[in-house]
């Protein structure tokens, strides 16, 4: 049985630069569970010999394991390894572990000098039962990643607010 594919997009808005906002989603020490809740790492990360010391060089090199509590109560673990970064508008990157595929961000500015930042997903699960649970539970799996979405996008807003209320300090 092929699993599949989940063709996932969300949007999110921030009142902030897109500077502010890439130098936080696209750090190379991915550190995505400081700000997002009910987001781990699954295990160290881990960083391919590199030439060049500049964040993209980093990033390129960089692959992440991070663990993501579902609001329906199962967790999955996801790599993440960037494949393009095109500072400090995209980063693609190549998915694995329970989700299998390609994800694109790509963040432009907006009225009033906001950010919006979009979300792209081309991921197959490869858990057994979720390939079993996909062709009834398709809606509640998206509704999930909707759900966890929504507290990344919360999430990353607090931690710029508070990144600048410390930095007008």
């Amino acid at each position: 049985m092929t699993a599949r594919l989940y063709d996932l997009s969300s949007s999110w808005t921030f009142p902030n630069s897109q500077q502010e906002v890439w130098k936080v989603i696209a750090d190379p020490d991915m550190a995505w569970p400081d700000w997002w809740p009910g987001c781990t790492y699954a295990k160290p990360l881990e960083r391919s010999p590199h030439s060049g010391t500049s964040n993209e060089d980093l990033l390129l090199a960089t692959t992440a394991t991070l663990k993501f509590k579902a609001s329906l109560g199962y967790t999955l673990s996801v790599s993440y390894h960037p494949t393009v970064v095109d500072s400090p508008r995209e980063v693609v990157f190549d998915a694995g572990g329970d989700l299998e595929g390609e994800g694109r961000v790509v963040l432009s500015t907006i009225d009033n000098g906001h950010t919006r930042m979009d979300i792209e997903w081309r991921v197959r699960p490869t858990s057994r039962w979720m390939t079993i649970l996909s062709p009834v539970a398709a809606p509640a799996f998206t509704y999930a990643h909707a759900a966890l979405m929504r507290r990344g996008e919360a999430g990353l807003k607090a931690y710029l607010a508070k990144r600048n209320e410390n930095n007008s300090e």
